[in-house]
């Protein structure tokens, strides 16, 4: 065998490895949203069970992304001091908690009780999983792991409601517990298979201070080569929470869909989000860069949100939904992609800002889509809509106009 076969053996090697690592942090990352999204179709019903509005649903969504907001950037840092892959772990089995205590809640406090400590403990998953993608990708191939990331929570979303609404007629507990069996085969896939990607060598020295959000540091941030990336990051979370936060109680109050009709609609969406953000994030970004992703994404946003106003009949209601996620799919893999190829710092600290921010925009979207939506239905949308304008006329003004220029080499901070 001689030289060059050995160097392509090993090359071969090292690209299966990784393909392995993704595949299995992909898993991962689509038990995550497959617990989230079983969850959507059932809540409305769940509220409405206990005597809640709409501002009790927008509450309730939104005590996870307060936690995770409060822990986000901890987990972060603490992946770039530790380790990605304990990290994970801790995320990974607050997921399977979260959806054991919310299966065994009798009261809407206990919901709310079980959402915010899911989102205490599975936040570490997320900024975690985009930081072992820093480490294991190149500035070239960044975009499409970014991507992945993105598909693996759409996929979660297909199939996450559609099982919802599926099981809730063996029993409402049924979707959570078997949302947490996932949670324990994802754990012993990482535990096993997945190796760490941040030597030690490369990770931060001192002791990590839990001091929870740290907001001088976020607010520095927006002063610096990530600012207005962390603020398109809130921005376009604010907006989506408008559609995703109360769309099941929507369509519940709008047209007097069950639990498994939501769950129709969740799953086409999640769907369509799964095959742009899987297929076609990686490809595009590679052609036209980040910044072009991201501009063309919010532009097409904007109509797809007033357009769900209008269908009434289902198949209309699922051809305006899948609009929008297909205009939209691809905006947080762009950001996030940008971000880490732009920050100073260390890419779990960045990835950790990244969805600090976007925790931010998902605590306060849904708060609003819930007052909104008790004021009239249509305010919500009308308010994503809105609100991408701004962040898309901004983008014209902060957003390279070209192509940004890429190195070969990733980060190792």
């Amino acid at each position: 065998m001689n030289g060059q076969s050995i160097i392509r053996a090993g090359q071969a090697n090292r690209e299966s490895m990784k393909n392995r690592n993704l595949s299995i942090l992909f898993f991962t990352l689509t038990v995550v949203m497959l617990g989230f999204g079983i969850i959507i179709p059932l809540l409305p019903f769940y509220v409405e069970h206990f005597g809640g509005g709409g501002m009790a649903m927008g509450s309730l969504m939104s005590a996870f992304s307060v936690a995770q907001f409060i822990f986000s950037p901890i987990w972060g840092s603490l992946s770039d001091r530790y380790g990605r892959k304990p990290i994970l772990m801790v995320g990974i089995i607050g997921n399977a908690l979260s959806h054991l205590l919310f299966a065994w809640s009798s009261e809407l406090w206990m919901l709310t009780a079980s959402r915010a400590l899911g989102g205490i403990l599975s936040s570490a998953t997320l900024p975690t999983a985009m930081a072992y993608i820093s480490d294991s990708t190149n500035e070239k191939e960044r975009g499409g792991g970014m991507g992945l990331v993105g598909a693996a929570m759409g996929i979660g979303m297909v199939l996450g409601p559609g099982l919802g609404g599926m099981m809730a007629g063996m029993s409402l507990q049924a979707p959570f517990y078997f949302a947490a069996v996932l949670s324990l085969v994802s754990l012993i896939l990482v535990w096993f298979l997945l190796p760490e990607s941040l030597p030690a060598e490369h990770r931060t020295t001192g002791k990590v201070k839990f001091r929870g959000p740290q907001f001088g540091e976020m607010f520095r941030a927006l002063f610096g080569p990530i600012g207005f990336l962390l603020i398109l990051a809130f921005l376009h979370n604010f907006a989506l929470t408008n559609f995703e936060g109360i769309y099941g109680f929507y369509a519940q109050k709008r047209y007097g869909y069950d639990e498994k009709t939501i769950g129709i609609i969740l799953t086409v969406i999640g769907l369509v989000s799964a095959i742009v953000q899987g297929g076609l994030t990686g490809p595009i970004s590679k052609r036209f860069g980040d910044a072009w992703v991201i501009k063309v994404s919010l532009f097409a946003s904007i109509p797809g949100f007033i357009l769900m106003l209008w269908p009434e009949s289902l198949p209309g209601v699922i051809t305006a939904a899948g609009f929008f996620v297909l205009a939209n799919a691809m905006l947080r893999p762009g950001v996030s992609s940008l971000i880490s190829k732009k920050t100073d710092i260390g890419q779990g600290a960045a990835m950790g800002l990244n969805n600090a921010f976007m925790s931010l925009g998902r605590i306060a979207g849904p708060l609003w889509a819930g007052v909104a939506l008790d004021m009239n239905l249509s305010y919500p949308f009308i308010t994503g809509a809105v609100i991408l304008l701004v962040g898309f006329i901004a983008s014209l003004r902060f957003l390279p106009r070209g192509k940004e220029p890429e190195m070969e080499l990733a980060s190792t901070d």
